[in-house]
């Protein structure tokens, strides 16, 4: 199905028929903080064995469980892990459109009626990333109206469609990107007869007199739920979407 991009300038009918990716589902704006990894502290409270074993450890044997792990080469094998999570995602930047942002490495570019740019997972074209930019009149998205303004407004336009079983938002957030611009971004959930149960990521932000919209739809079904490692890889698109610098 072509992308409808129908984004006027007034507040009334700005989000009256927003976009849609693949499955019909509306370009947002919504935000989420990066997961955080677990303190040491915290992981020892939620694991009874290591907590109820604690009196039995002395220093002297916790200096030697620590140089065992590095003769056996786990740690290194650890430090390995988290490179090869930073390498899963590539540097995207559109000259033209001013705008960039990191994308998985391994998901591939698509051409798309009235998307600026799309990336789909392989063998899961449903799983998206996407971008479609506007001409606005606002010269700023706060113009428009708050975060939780534009999230409202947002699943409101979701409910509407005939598709949509159930909308949720489930986070709004708003943050400063290059230079102070203030980008607006959200996280909902989705259930649709058209594509089952959704997680959607969006950010927008206004920049030159353009709306620039972010989209990240992943399939988040009971059965198979978005596991929280490819969650956080989501989340770290989300907030690299940015407009782009001038050489």
């Amino acid at each position: 199905m072509p992308l409808k991009c129908c984004f006027s300038v007034s507040q009334s009918t700005l989000f009256h028929q927003p976009c849609g990716f693949i499955y019909a589902s509306p370009k947002t704006f919504l935000s989420i903080l990066l997961l955080k990894p677990k303190s040491s502290s915290s992981i020892q409270n939620c694991n009874p064995r290591i907590s109820n074993a604690e009196p039995y450890f002395s220093k002297r044997k916790l200096n030697l469980t620590v140089v065992t792990m590095l003769i056996w080469g786990i740690l290194p094998n650890i430090s390995n892990a988290a490179l090869a999570e930073e390498t899963e995602l590539e540097r995207y930047t559109d000259s033209k459109e001013g705008f960039t942002l990191l994308k998985p490495s391994s998901w591939t570019k698509i051409d798309k009626a009235g998307a600026t740019v799309l990336f789909q997972e392989k063998d899961a074209g449903s799983n998206n990333i996407g971008v479609v930019v506007n001409p606005v009149r606002l010269a700023s998205l706060e113009e428009f109206g708050t975060p939780q303004f534009v999230a409202d407004k947002l699943i409101q336009a979701e409910k509407r469609k005939e598709s949509t079983k159930e909308a949720e938002v489930i986070n709004v957030a708003q943050r400063s990107g290059e230079g102070g611009l203030q980008i607006y971004e959200f996280e909902y959930t989705i259930d649709s007869t058209r594509g089952g149960m959704k997680r959607i990521f969006s950010a927008a932000f206004v920049a030159s007199k353009k709306l620039y919209l972010l989209n990240i739809a992943h399939s988040d079904k009971p059965e198979s739920p978005l596991d929280p490692h490819k969650r956080m890889i989501l989340e770290q698109v989300l907030h690299s979407f940015d407009v782009a610098t001038s050489a």
